[in-house]
């Protein structure tokens, strides 16, 4: 039995071995006629050249525009408003007079202070001719000293109700200035709320009008706490950190100034920490209340070799990127120093003048054939930031 089985299986392996030879026969003319198997085609890729160049160093945040002086201007004296001299929305000086309030009643109250000094003063004088004349008697004792003692009291009594006289004189005439309203700094003013006719009381919460300064201005903005040892010092008195104020897509440039204080502690819930910088307003391009993004220049990589951002990737062993030479891309670890959205610092790996891919990176692989197309270069990605100057000229 054991033997039928042996000879039955030989005579299928036969026959396998019979059908494999008859099908590789017939394959091989088509094989040999196809020839040797296609190479890859070559991936296209957008690619940069490596650029040295000093590179700012920018932290971003967003900030909200704040006035450097905010007053609403309420009146100090109960009355009638009687001239309102501005238009809303004007610009004002420092000074500058803005409403009027019925002056009657505190004039007629200075003048009656003013001539009961002067009755005062007429007494004053007769007490002193007498105590003169006192004294001379006393000499001659013609005259007892309880006599002259009693007019010494007289004249300083006078004197002291002319002392008073003249406090009370003081006090009308601040009353009397409470009635010319002026604006307290240079500013554009609001809407106003009383018109002339009005009845106004002694601290109104409503007030007149609101004066908002608007050139200089300021922007309050934050940063992460991570950047503090970047910041520190950069208030000092012989230079300053330059900050740009953008709308908030961060595209457009509104203003140019400079960081005037940091906050004396950071804010524990959000880890951040509060700035402020000033800015040159005339053109009016920031307006109190208005977001904005901020971007502040911490310092200036010095001939740095700079590469687009999504030049870099990142791989298990950290970032590298694909150089270009003759046509094949090949994978070069890199070490990175400043890096921000749009550019990267390389501090090794790469030298001036080699080629990257900038795009095409989705099929790429070690030493793939590339198609060569120009990317933009680091120069056009690089945003605009402030320059840093010299502190006298932060206004031109």
């Amino acid at each position: 039995m054991s033997i039928r089985l042996s000879r039955s299986h030989g005579a299928l392996l036969g026959a396998a071995v019979a059908v494999v030879l008859l099908i590789a026969w017939r394959l091989l003319p088509a094989t040999l006629a196809a020839g040797p198997p296609e190479e890859p085609p070559a991936v296209p890729v957008s690619v940069v050249v490596v650029e040295q160049k000093d590179v700012p160093q920018l932290a971003a945040g967003i900030g909200t525009v704040q006035s450097l002086h905010n007053v609403t201007l309420r009146p100090q004296v109960s009355g009638i408003v009687t001239e309102v001299l501005f238009q809303e929305g004007q610009h004002v000086k420092r000074g500058q007079l803005l409403a009027r309030i019925d002056d009657r009643t505190i004039l007629a109250n200075l003048q009656q202070a003013e001539a009961e000094k002067a009755r005062n003063q007429a007494q004053l004088k007769a007490a002193q001719l007498d105590k003169s004349r006192y004294d001379n008697l006393l000499a001659e004792e013609a005259i007892s000293r309880q006599t002259v003692e009693q007019q010494v009291a007289l004249v300083e009594q006078l004197e002291a109700a002319i002392r008073a006289n003249e406090a009370t004189i003081a006090a009308h005439q601040v009353q009397l200035s409470f009635t010319k309203i002026t604006s307290p700094a240079d500013g554009r003013v609001g809407l106003r709320r009383v018109d002339p006719g009005n009845l106004v009381q002694l601290g109104d919460p409503e007030g007149l009008v609101t004066v908002t300064q608007v050139d200089p201005i300021s922007v309050v903005f934050t940063l992460p706490q991570e950047l503090l040892g970047r910041v520190q010092g950069l208030t000092n008195a012989d230079s300053f950190a330059p900050v740009g104020a953008f709308d908030r897509e961060g595209g457009s440039l509104l203003a140019e100034g400079k960081l005037t204080t940091i906050d004396n502690q950071v804010d524990a819930s959000t880890g951040t920490i509060r700035m402020r910088a000033e800015f040159k307003n005339s053109e009016g391009r920031l307006w109190p209340g208005q977001f904005v993004t901020v971007r502040l220049q911490t310092g200036v990589s010095s001939r740095a070799l700079v590469v687009p951002t999504r030049a870099v990737r990142q791989g298990l062993d950290g970032p590298f990127v694909f150089r270009v030479r003759e046509q094949m891309a090949e994978v070069v670890p890199v070490q990175v120093g400043y890096r921000n959205d749009e550019i990267t610092v390389i501090t090794a790996g790469v030298a001036e003048g080699d080629t990257v891919v900038f795009d095409g990176h989705s099929r790429l692989k070690s030493s793939a054939k590339v198609t060569l197309v120009e990317g933009p270069g680091p120069t056009a990605l690089i945003s605009d930031a402030p320059k840093p100057r010299a502190q006298g000229s932060a206004g031109r």
